[in-house]
């Protein structure tokens, strides 16, 4: 069983930049296929972003395609999001998943894929 937890939010101006952690314990994240989830007042959790178990197969949804980047650090245990050019349409609390099982070269999008959850990080944008 492995436990997230994000950190990294805040609140910015609309063009900014902000990385988001995932601090992963229990098992190593290497043995989880990763994403980034979000979810907007109102909205429904949405993937923004998803990386295989070995690292290799990258999936972003298309409105933070070129601006955010997905990685994983296995030796510190830890998953990231790099977001650049943040836009107010961005503000959310964004939450990071771990799948526990399937193949070493698949992402997952859906939600209902995955089995462990982080508490979330609220990022605000301001226009």
């Amino acid at each position: 069983q492995v436990q997230l937890v994000e950190s990294g939010g805040g609140l910015v101006q609309a063009g900014d930049s902000l990385r988001l952690s995932c601090a992963a314990s229990g098992r190593n994240m290497s043995n989880y296929a990763m994403g980034w989830f979000r979810q907007a007042p109102g909205k429904e959790r949405e993937i923004v972003s998803a990386i295989s178990r070995y690292g290799g197969e990258i999936w972003y949804q298309d409105s933070v395609k070129g601006r955010f980047r997905i990685t994983a650090d296995n030796a510190k245990n830890t998953l990231y999001l790099q977001m650049e050019r943040l836009k107010p349409e961005d503000t959310a609390v964004y939450y990071c998943a771990a799948k526990s099982s399937g193949y070493g070269h698949l992402y997952y999008t859906s939600r209902t894929e995955y089995d462990y959850w982080g508490q979330g990080t609220q990022v605000t944008v301001s226009a």
